[in-house]
C-alpha cells in the first residue's frame, strides 16, 4: 500500500518513518495593486496567481532542489508537496513559524505579507522544531468586510461555497444568480482579503521571474477573452493554471464579467454565444445580455428561444429575463 501511495505522492508513503516536516514559502508578491483591473469595466481580473507560471511546477522545482541538498548532507529519506496531496499545508506553515493563520484563513507573514505559495518537505530526519506563529491580527477586519460575497460567516471561519475563488475556479456547474453581481469582473479568482491585509507594507514583488505577471494578463480585454475558441485558450493560459478550468468553464466567467460591466457596447458579444455548444455559455450568454440590452430585444429574443433550449437551467434564463421585461 506504501508502493501505491508513493506513486501517487502521497504523504502517507512516508507517515510510518516521517521525523520532521520542513514547511516553506515562496513570496509571489504583484508588482503594483492587484485589485486595479477591477475598476475597468472592459477588463477581467484574474487571481495574481494566474498571471504567471504555474505555481505547482516552480515551488515543487525548488522544493526539489532543497530536498536533493538535505539527503546530499544529511541522509536521510524525503517527500515534497505542492498542494498536490492531502496535508495541511498552512496549519504546518503556522506551526514551522511561517506566520500565522489570519482571519481570512490564509497565512500571514510579518516579512512578506499575504502573498505566499506554501509547500512541504517530508524527512526521516529528526529536525528540531521552529516556534510556532503568533496570531498579529489583532482587531481588523479588513479581510472579511472587503469579501465581495460576504463567504467569512466569523473570523477565521470560511465558507467555501461562497468563495469567488471557489466559485470560479472550482464549481463546475451554473453559478447562482445572488453570487454572479458580486463577482464582478473577477474571471479566475478573487484576490480582495489578500490584498487588503494591513502586513502587506512589508510585501516585495517576486524576485524569481516565472512567478513575474505577464502583461497581456494583467487586465485582459474582455472582447478578446470572450472570442477566444478552445485552441486560442489553451494558447493563452499555456503553462499556468487556467487552462485546468476548460474553456467552457472559463467562457461562462467571463460572461458574468460581461453581465457585471454595465456596457450595452458589450451587449452583442454575449449574443454571440447564445448558441454555443456548451449550456454553462448559453445560460450566461442569456443573464448577460439581459442586463445589457434593450428589454424590447430581450423579451423578442426569449420568446423565440425559450421554448427550445434543451437545457433547463438556460431555459430558467431566458424566462427569467422575460419576467424581467414585463
Amino acid at each position: 500500500m506504501a508502493e501505491t501511495a508513493a506513486r501517487r505522492g502521497d504523504p502517507r508513503a512516508l507517515w510510518g518513518d516521517v521525523r520532521s516536516i520542513i514547511a516553506l514559502g515562496v513570496n509571489y508578491g504583484p508588482e503594483g495593486d492587484p485589485l486595479a483591473a477591477l475598476a475597468d469595466p472592459f477588463a477581467g481580473n484574474l487571481s495574481v496567481y494566474a498571471r504567471h507560471r504555474d505555481y505547482h511546477d516552480v515551488v515543487k522545482g525548488k522544493l526539489k532542489t532543497l530536498a536533493g541538498w538535505i539527503v546530499a548532507n544529511a541522509g536521510g529519506d524525503v517527500k515534497v508537496f505542492v498542494d498536490t496531496a492531502p496535508v495541511m499545508e498552512k496549519p504546518l506553515a503556522s506551526a514551522a513559524g511561517v506566520g500565522w493563520q489570519g482571519k481570512h484563513t490564509n497565512l500571514v507573514s510579518r516579512e512578506w505579507g499575504s502573498w505566499l505559495f506554501l509547500g512541504s518537505i517530508f524527512t526521516t530526519l529528526e529536525l528540531a522544531p521552529d516556534t510556532a506563529g503568533e496570531d498579529h491580527c489583532g482587531a481588523c477586519r479588513a479581510c472579511l468586510d472587503i469579501c465581495p460575497t460576504k463567504a467569512f460567516p466569523a473570523p477565521y471561519r470560511l465558507d467555501a461555497r461562497r468563495c469567488v475563488s471557489y466559485l470560479t475556479i472550482e464549481h463546475k456547474g451554473h453559478i447562482d444568480e445572488e453570487f454572479r453581481a458580486p463577482i464582478g469582473n473577477r474571471i479566475y479568482g478573487c484576490d480582495d482579503c489578500l490584498a487588503v491585509c494591513p502586513w502587506n507594507k512589508f510585501a516585495s514583488a517576486a524576485r524569481d521571474m516565472k512567478l513575474s505577471a505577464r502583461e497581456e494578463l494583467m487586465a485582459p480585454r474582455l472582447a478578446d477573452l470572450v472570442r477566444l475558441d478552445d485552441a486560442g485558450f489553451r494558447a493563452l493560459f499555456s503553462g499556468g493554471p487556467v487552462k485546468r478550468i476548460g474553456h467552457a468553464r472559463f467562457l461562462r466567467n467571463v460572461l458574468i464579467a460581461i453581465g457585471n460591466s454595465g456596457e450595452p457596447a458589450l451587449a452583442a458579444l454575449a449574443r454571440e454565444k447564445l448558441d454555443h455548444a456548451s449550456p454553462l455559455v448559453r445560460a450566461m450568454a442569456v443573464w448577460a445580455l439581459s442586463r445589457l440590452a434593450p428589454r424590447g430585444e430581450v423579451a423578442e429574443l426569449a420568446d423565440m428561444r425559450a421554448a427550445r433550449e434543451t437545457d433547463p437551467n438556460t431555459r430558467a434564463e431566458w424566462l427569467s429575463a422575460l419576467e424581467k421585461t414585463a
